[in-house]
């Protein structure tokens, strides 16, 4: 932590307390666009350049990739100087990716310009979590869902805009503009943001919650894992290996929400549920958006109250359902936006329960390089969306992605129940605590 972010600092007020909070949710909001909006621009740039719909993808894994697996090391920079200058960092990189793909009139531009988007959002994703993590370690799952709900909600008032100003002025002018806006207010919203100084949150005491929970470590509250030994802890290999099979499906229908629609026949297909009427797709983005970023304090919410493991298992089996049901389905432009709409719910929610959980096993110094760490099985689930076109092509159909991404779902439910939440109970028998140490303040 730098000198600037701990200086003349009292103990926190509640207001002390949602305003850092919220400053995190606004930098979220700033770089959601960046995965969420993404589809938007593929037909576009296909059309423009005559690239192939899996080549621009090769972009999107690309951002993924830069954005998960660089957080290790950006966490480490986190934990070390603050979140003032990663986030004001990020903002720069933020601005100078999405100019970049304003511009870039060649494949290897392109995916240059994802790397550099990406680095830049995950500076912001993991001092924003981060940040959320350390000033509510009172209300981990709350603090982290909020937060998190600004990157999957955060698209949702944009959708409608971006739309509309890539038909009126092309997706050029849209990526040059929106990333110059989106950079600029990073840069601001760091100026303001900071680390808590000792004494200056809650010292949370060991403690279980209802039904199994996970509010309590599982091991000795106020032990502090460090990275190294998170790495050697089997329970963080099963957590990667969830993660990967949840994050795969919702990434898939990130970036291959539009050909899905289009593939379908329905992508403008008017659709008019409670008095308003929009193109299917438009209306199935709009909608998905805003559910998921309320997903995520939500469920984080409730693993605050039933279990971590409790709460993964209803929503990763929920979501294997809803993707089952988009299958059979999904071919109806109403149903289409209703269920996309439950799978983005039943997905987002990974983004609040994982560094909860995680803070919860490891502790909370090295918080935000432990969750990077775990994060990037994030972009290792990006590996498989071109993957998704190239079966896509071979078979003719979405059916096998989605039995695919459906498996994994009901997988990870099983996983959460059967092995995680044993492994920790046992842990908390035997109380493994690599590093045994007052709780952080």
């Amino acid at each position: 932590m730098t000198r600037s972010d701990t200086m003349g600092v009292d103990p926190a007020t509640p207001a002390r307390r949602w305003g850092q909070l919220a400053l995190g949710v606004l930098a979220m909001v700033m770089i959601a666009n960046m995965q969420y909006g993404w589809t938007l621009f593929v037909g576009p740039m296909q059309a423009q350049h005559g690239w192939s719909r899996a080549a621009i993808q090769v972009a999107f894994t690309i951002f993924i990739v830069a954005e998960t697996w660089l957080l290790p090391i950006e966490g480490w920079l986190i934990d070390r100087f603050g979140p003032r200058a990663t986030v004001f960092t990020g903002g720069l990189l933020v601005a100078a990716g999405w100019s970049m793909n304003a511009v870039a009139d060649s494949l290897a531009l392109l995916y240059v310009a994802a790397a550099v988007g990406g680095a830049g959002a995950g500076f912001v994703y993991a001092a924003s979590v981060g940040n959320a993590l350390a000033w509510f370690p009172d209300r981990r799952g709350l603090a982290a869902g909020i937060t998190a709900a600004g990157f999957g909600g955060g698209s949702a008032l944009t959708i409608l805009p971006i739309a509309w100003m890539i038909e009126a002025h092309g997706y050029q002018a849209t990526f040059l503009w929106f990333g110059l806006g989106q950079g600029a207010v990073l840069l601001l919203a760091s100026l303001a943001m900071r680390k808590p100084a000792a004494g200056e949150v809650p010292v949370v005491a060991a403690q279980a919650t209802p039904a199994g929970g996970a509010q309590g470590s599982g091991m000795r509250q106020g032990a502090d894992w460090k990275p190294g030994q998170v790495l050697r802890s089997p329970l963080f290999w099963v957590l990667y290996a969830m993660f990967v099979m949840v994050c795969a499906g919702g990434l898939m229908a990130t970036a291959q929400l539009a050909p899905i629609a289009h593939d379908f026949g329905i992508a403008n297909t008017p659709v008019s549920i409670l008095g308003l009427t929009l193109p299917a797709l438009t209306f199935a983005l709009s909608i998905d958006r805003v559910l998921n970023g309320l997903t995520r304090p939500f469920f984080g919410w409730v693993s605050d109250h039933l279990g971590r493991e409790n709460t993964m298992f209803g929503a990763f089996l929920l979501e294997g359902i809803g993707i089952l049901a988009l299958m059979h389905f999904g071919a109806d432009p109403v149903l289409f936006v209703v269920l996309t709409g439950l799978v983005f719910f039943a997905w987002g929610e990974i983004y609040s329960l994982f560094p909860a959980l995680c803070t919860d096993l490891y502790g909370r110094s090295h918080a935000t390089t432990n969750y990077g760490m775990l994060y990037t099985a994030k972009g290792t689930a990006a590996l498989l969306v071109p993957l998704s076109s190239v079966l896509q092509q071979v078979s003719g159909g979405w059916e096998g992605v989605f039995l695919v991404a459906a498996t994994c779902n009901i997988a990870a439910a099983v996983l959460a129940i059967a092995v995680v939440k044993p492994l920790r109970r046992r842990a908390a028998g035997r109380i493994e605590a690599p590093v045994a140490a007052p709780a952080v303040a």
